[in-house]
């Protein structure tokens, strides 16, 4: 039997962790609204010990969130039985994301509940519906991911620059173009650029990856 559909025989804890999170100015008024969803879900479903764990302005990425990873290691060390949610997006914010706390969640036993969803992975009909949900949004990305790609592929045809303009002046674009031309490593163009004080478009110092952005452009490839 696959490793994430193995059942799960460690005893219940009974214990329920709710997680809040914001990312907005508006920060003490979103906590308290899920705060209050949550401890009216307790009631009507009888979670008895229901603790609530929060991130207070963190970023999106799920393992920037002291919050969430005191949750995960709780539920993966058998201390509580449940993580519940008010919204999907409060708990993740891509697909990826999402994915791995599903196949989480089974591999080590605990179920992931969505209020927003009605979404209760503990039962089979909730997992049906969270990877459905799952499944649908990924759709939802490449069919947008295709649709920029198609957009960009008509302007480049129509002959539009694509992304922001250089700001450089023509003699430093005909530099690099002809440094590199003459056989020199990107990172070589870069280090010369730097020790003759030649800012980037934004100011900053020189690096390949600059070096090669630019030799990428039409401006450049036609300084050559």
């Amino acid at each position: 039997m696959p490793k994430d559909l193995r059942p799960t025989t460690r005893p219940s804890t009974g214990r329920v962790l709710g997680y809040v999170r914001v990312s907005t100015a508006d920060q003490q008024l979103g906590l308290d609204a899920q705060r209050a969803q949550l401890e009216a879900a307790a009631a009507v479903r009888g979670w008895r010990r229901l603790e609530l764990v929060e991130d207070n302005g963190s970023g999106t990425s799920m393992d920037r969130r002291p919050g969430l990873a005191y949750a995960l290691d709780l539920l993966a060390r058998g201390r509580a039985d449940t993580l519940a949610v008010t919204k999907l997006d409060r708990l993740a914010r891509s697909v990826a994301d999402f994915a791995g706390l599903l196949d989480r969640s089974r591999v080590e036993g605990w179920a992931l509940v969505v209020l927003e969803m009605d979404v209760d992975t503990g039962t089979a009909t909730g997992r049906l519906i969270a990877n459905v949900v799952s499944a649908i949004a990924e759709f939802e990305a490449q069919i947008i991911a295709e649709r920029t790609r198609e957009a960009l592929a008509v302007k480049q045809r129509a002959g539009l620059q694509l992304g922001r303009p250089s700001t450089l002046p023509p003699e430093v674009l005909e530099r690099i173009a002809a440094r590199r031309q003459a056989g020199a490593s990107l990172k070589a163009i870069a280090d010369e650029l730097n020790a003759d004080q030649v800012p980037t478009s934004q100011g900053g110092r020189w690096h390949p990856s600059t070096v090669r952005y630019l030799l990428a452009r039409p401006a450049a490839q036609g300084a050559a």
